[in-house]
């Protein structure tokens, strides 16, 4: 019987596989291989190996990425989630799930209101995953990730730095106007690239108006959130605060 600790290239996901690693024997790290990644990911990839001491196993599907996905599904982005999350990880999760002899799975879900209601809805939702969560488990926040992955000496991953709350791929559809303007910034060729899609689609991936009409620097008074890219579709798991999460929130101590 094996862990299975799911690696994502952040900084979350990096500490729950080092508790998980410390805790279980036979335990094996997957990481679903995206081209649209910053190329960054491969360098704090192979010092996390040497942190973790063993090789992170990558794997990848059909689609090279989300721009692939959109283009060739003809979908960014809707009531049913986004579909390059399924396409590039939940489909992939699913089949590494019925190939293996799993005891237990890893997922880098944080100590926070919004993740340990996710942890909840994921547990119902799935069952049979057997999900852990060393992070919520053990109180464990997104910025105390941040000094634990520093304070080892690894530099964090280059999208981090550039301000964006998470390392998804470059251009997610799950950002508002503050995180596509910064996308538009730091790296403008993804930006027309989705922009291009949602002109050919018909569709934007932002509310209220396509890309090219974003204006700039709208949306950098707020602050950006936009959810980690994880290993379902953000749509199953609502935003909706229950009794069981609070009681979570306090058996840890925690106001978040």
């Amino acid at each position: 019987m094996e862990t299975i600790a799911w690696f994502s290239a952040g900084v979350t996901s990096a500490v729950a596989t080092k508790i998980a690693l410390k805790k279980y024997d036979n335990v094996r790290i997957i990481y679903f291989h995206i081209e649209s990644a910053h190329p960054d990911n491969e360098r704090f990839i192979k010092e996390c190996e040497e942190w973790f001491g063993q090789k992170i196993e990558r794997v990848s599907g059909k689609y090279k990425d989300h721009f692939d996905v959109i283009e060739k599904t003809r979908y960014i982005n809707g009531a049913a989630g986004a579909r390059c999350t399924l396409e590039l990880k939940k489909n992939l999760r699913f089949k590494v799930e019925k190939e293996s002899n799993f005891e237990r799975q890893i997922f880098g879900f944080e100590f926070a209101k919004r993740e340990i209601n996710r942890a909840v809805r994921f547990v119902e939702q799935y069952p049979d995953t057997k999900a852990e969560f060393p992070l919520i488990e053990n109180g464990i926040t997104k910025p105390r990730c941040h000094g634990i992955i520093e304070n080892r000496g690894i530099e964090l991953p280059a999208m981090y730095k550039l301000g964006f709350p998470n390392n998804n791929c470059i251009g997610c559809v799950k950002g508002g106007k503050g995180y596509w303007n910064l996308v538009r910034e730091h790296f403008p060729e993804q930006f027309q690239k989705m922009s291009k899609l949602e002109e050919s689609i018909g569709r934007s991936c932002i509310k209220e108006k396509p890309l090219k009409d974003l204006i700039p620097g709208e949306g950098h008074d707020q602050k950006i959130i936009i959810p980690d890219c994880g290993l379902f579709c953000e749509i199953e798991f609502a935003d909706l605060i229950d009794d069981r999460t609070e009681e979570i929130l306090k058996s840890k101590g925690g106001k978040v």
